[in-house]
């Protein structure tokens, strides 16, 4: 993957980011450590394009966190 392609991918554009998509969260407790929650978004939260730390989104599991990776479709 290109580095550029990286970039793209990291959650932190909110146009990335879509309904149904198959991601990897960092819930609020697990900011310290950086523990990944994985998961498949229910709703995005995050109103502005673009956030430092990530997109806030809310998982079908109800757990609420940043995006800190989009998966690609045929990776699930």
């Amino acid at each position: 993957m290109s580095k550029k392609n990286d970039k793209e991918m990291d959650g932190k554009n909110r146009k990335d980011v879509k309904i149904g998509q198959y991601v990897a969260i960092v819930l609020k407790a697990d900011q310290r450590t950086g523990d990944l929650t994985e998961g498949i978004v229910k709703r995005i939260l995050t109103k502005s394009g673009i956030h430092p730390h990530g997109i806030k989104v809310m998982l079908d599991t109800g757990e609420v966190g940043r995006v800190k990776k989009i998966f690609p479709d045929e990776e699930f």
